[in-house]
């Protein structure tokens, strides 16, 4: 049983406001809060990060991006098995805890180096930048979404889960306001400290929401004991992505949203380079830019996310992205611009924080608990950056054909038709999971609360 079937706390007053805005039990209410403080600190850490990334990402050549990218790539691989003997070995508030450390002592240890390079030394000092805050963005990120799809059930996540992802949104627009603020005025090596004690946050907010789901939850002995690892293979979440139709096709989704963002990313830092000479002026038109998106992502999930869910279901909410996608790219192959890049820009990352991605995470409720964690990891990690690295190559390589803003645009919005066929596909069969599911709390084998199941053919 999950938090949404528990008994129910008194109506409290900040749960009668609460419940104004979105469908929210009053169970579900403390955990809902913890959760939001949890990815508030996450994205506040990040977004203090990123315009500092991105500036180093043009310093360093926008003709190297391709470079860091693959990177990238290699850094999200070597990662994800250690990662996975951290799930395999650990209680998962332990291991959480191990991870969001590690990240933040790389945090510091940049810090120092970059207080200490030359100019020099600074260009090669931001390349690795780039990689690791790639690397560390989307590993923090998909180590919240395995924590909260292993305490809510899908039916809740279609109504919280928009408004979850509000609390990572209010985040990103402190972080980025923070940086847009005082970029002139603070050295790079102190934002970088900031960003390090919000993660410091997020680990007291895995424990505080450890405590509730323990609590809240009547799940079997093994998954309720907060002593016990989730156990498992090392490389359980290879295979299983592999292995499983339905998993291959979640790849596919992220594979096809990171490939087609990564020819945006591309085209916008070479119109960015152009338009723009100093420095600081690019570190503070992508934080503005940063901003833009997370106001309009804010507005769409507090508002409009559960309802979307809620009235149009899985497949069709999940479609929206790519169609957009489909549209826009078109625009811009007729219009190429900074203009037309910037808003499909705009679109598309707000289409993906306040709809696609809270919608995504409901594909994984629907999946054995280790596949919620090795699987989901190595998807949101590797496949991802996988998908910037085939972007990325794809991009060098139309570049060198003679191939300009219009003709990769096209090609982009030809992807974009093949995800949203692959979206649709995904929704459908996330429903016939879900109904699969055992309305008793230890019910049939492959329901949320029993032994892992065999996924190939999921």
């Amino acid at each position: 049983m999950a938090l949404a079937d528990a008994p129910d706390r008194s109506d409290t007053a900040f749960h009668r406001f609460l419940n104004k805005i979105i469908d929210v039990r009053p169970s579900e209410a403390p955990a809902l809060l913890w959760a939001w403080l949890y990815i508030f600190s996450l994205l506040s850490s990040y977004y203090i990060l990123r315009p500092i990334r991105d500036q180093m990402g043009v310093a360093g050549g926008v003709n190297n991006l391709q470079w860091l990218f693959t990177g990238t790539l290699v850094g999200m691989l070597v990662l994800n098995l250690p990662f996975s003997y951290l799930v395999k070995t650990f209680p998962r508030q332990t291991f959480i805890a191990i991870s969001y450390r590690f990240f933040a002592a790389n945090v510091l240890l940049f810090a120092a180096v970059l207080y200490l390079a030359t100019p020099e030394q600074t260009v090669w000092v931001g390349r690795i930048f780039f990689i690791w805050t790639s690397v560390f963005n989307l590993f923090v990120v998909s180590i919240f979404w395995q924590m909260i799809v292993d305490v809510f059930t899908a039916e809740q996540g279609k109504r919280l889960f928009g408004f979850i992802a509000a609390g990572a949104t209010l985040g990103a627009i402190t972080g980025s306001a923070f940086t847009v603020s005082t970029v002139e005025h603070m050295a790079p090596t102190y934002l970088m400290i900031g960003a390090a004690i919000m993660l410091e946050v997020a680990v007291f907010c895995v424990r505080r929401l450890s405590v509730l789901s323990v609590s809240l939850s009547e799940r079997p002995p093994a998954e309720q004991d907060e002593k016990k690892p989730i156990g498992g293979t090392l490389l359980a979440g290879f295979r299983d992505a592999l292995a499983s139709t339905y998993l291959l096709n979640v790849s596919l989704f992220l594979l096809l949203y990171a490939v087609t963002s990564t020819f945006l990313y591309f085209q916008q830092a070479a119109v960015v380079s152009h338009a723009f000479s100093s420095r600081a002026a690019q570190t503070q038109f992508f934080a503005s830019v940063d901003l833009g998106v997370n106001i309009l992502t804010l507005a769409v999930q507090l508002f409009l996310t559960g309802r979307i869910l809620k009235r149009f279901g899985v497949g069709t909410t999940l479609s929206m992205l790519p169609a957009a996608s489909v549209v826009g790219f078109g625009v811009v192959a007729l219009l190429p611009s900074l203009a037309s890049v910037v808003a499909l820009q705009l679109i598309r990352r707000a289409g993906n924080f306040a709809i696609a991605r809270p919608t995504r995470e409901i594909l994984f409720t629907v999946v054995p608990r280790e596949d919620r964690y090795k699987a989901k990891s190595f998807i949101d990690t590797a496949i991802y950056r996988l998908g910037d690295q085939i972007g990325a190559w794809s991009f060098a390589l139309l570049s060198s054909l003679k191939l300009g803003i219009t003709e990769i645009s096209l090609v982009a919005a030809v992807m974009s038709a093949a995800w949203l066929v692959n979206s649709w596909w995904l929704g459908r069969r996330q429903d016939v999971l879900a109904r699969r599911e055992s309305p008793e709390p230890f019910g049939l084998a492959g329901t949320r609360n029993s032994p892992k199941p065999n996924t190939v053919g999921l």
